[in-house]
């Protein structure tokens, strides 16, 4: 195996385990609406989640592990993924709201504030706001 196509491996399972993460949230309340569908499509799509590699993990998708990315950024951009994942059919139940904090946890945000990151990730998301505002946003929420 060529050294370049270890990175893209590493990467692809990453993006693997973001993207079931986020059919984890999707699942939180035992159904998935078409709009939350729909979310997923798009993600897979972006993700570059092959169609057999979708409906594997719409199957099982406790089998693949978060891999959470050293950047702070980059943690903040899957949160906003899962918090919009959580707020697509406009009702948070509360199975969400303990899925996404779950996520949080398992994302490198510590127990300490990750209920204060959730809560404002969700009022951002909630206020429609893009994904550099969101950035923005959060990184500076304690200023």
């Amino acid at each position: 195996m060529p050294f370049s196509e270890l990175f893209d491996n590493e990467f692809k399972e990453r993006n693997r385990g973001h993207f079931s993460a986020i059919v984890r949230v999707a699942f939180a309340d035992g159904k998935v609406s078409l709009e939350e569908k729909d979310f997923l499509n798009k993600l897979a799509s972006r993700l570059e989640i092959s169609e057999d590699e979708y409906n594997e993990i719409l199957t099982d998708p406790w089998k693949h592990a978060i891999n959470p990315p050293y950047l702070y950024t980059q943690r903040l951009e899957r949160l906003f993924d899962l918090a919009r994942m959580v707020h697509v059919d406009h009702h948070l139940g509360d199975q969400q709201e303990v899925m996404l904090t779950r996520m949080g946890l398992a994302l490198s945000f510590t127990p300490g504030n990750v209920n204060y990151i959730v809560s404002k990730a969700l009022s951002l998301v909630d206020k429609k706001v893009d994904l550099d505002t969101f950035l923005f946003e959060m990184e500076n929420m304690n200023k």
